[in-house]
């Protein structure tokens, strides 16, 4: 494996994905003590990086599945899933289960919603990923992706990590209904207006 790329790859992910250990650790959080939640997560995370991955390799050999006008609208599904916990969150205000946050009876968050916000906030990072890959050539690209991969796990890990730090824990285990909703509409609503969908 070629050192200096590994470390361009590993620089490259760290500066595009750094938002998304916040959003990792709400999720792992959500999903805390109830049981295959953090398989889920995880399972999830790279269900949606891979699919980043594959949308990039494609468009780096011409291939366009998305074309860059649909990309701001990937803000659609983070908006939506940060819509329903807040509505879930509200109906167990309402109903008085306040201990019970969005997704918690359910068994935490699902690997799809996980994999749904993860391929909606990478939208941009395909910007980036495309060029890097149309250039790098075939041996510098399976590096790319075999360090992305690897570092999705890391990735997982601290978010775990911060989850369950006991002062973390404890204010997202009280307001982590609370923020997840409010972190996933800020999000869906970041990619909706920095791509300028709906003319905005």
């Amino acid at each position: 494996m070629n050192v200096g790329v590994a470390g361009q790859a590993a620089g490259l992910f760290a500066v595009t994905n750094v938002d998304d250990l916040l959003i990792l650790a709400l999720f792992f959080a959500q999903g805390a003590g109830r049981r295959g939640a953090a398989a889920r997560v995880v399972a999830g995370q790279y269900l949606g990086f891979l699919a980043i991955l594959a949308v990039a390799a494609a468009a780096a050999f011409g291939a366009s599945f998305l074309p860059d006008p649909v990309l701001p609208y990937l803000g659609l599904l983070p908006l939506a899933l940060g819509l329903k916990a807040a509505w879930q969150a509200w109906r167990n205000h309402r109903d008085g289960d306040e201990d019970a946050p969005a997704g918690d009876r359910a068994g935490g968050p699902k690997a799809l919603e996980v994999a749904a916000v993860t391929f909606a906030n990478g939208g941009d990072n395909l910007g980036v990923y495309v060029p890097v890959f149309a250039t790098a050539g075939a041996g510098a690209m399976s590096v790319y992706v075999a360090v992305f991969l690897a570092l999705v796990g890391v990735w997982c890990a601290a978010g775990r990590y911060f989850a369950t730090r006991p002062v973390v824990a404890r204010v997202l285990g009280r307001w982590g209904h609370l923020l997840l909703p409010f972190v996933l509409i800020g999000v869906g609503a970041l990619i909706l207006v920095e791509g300028g969908a709906f003319g905005l």
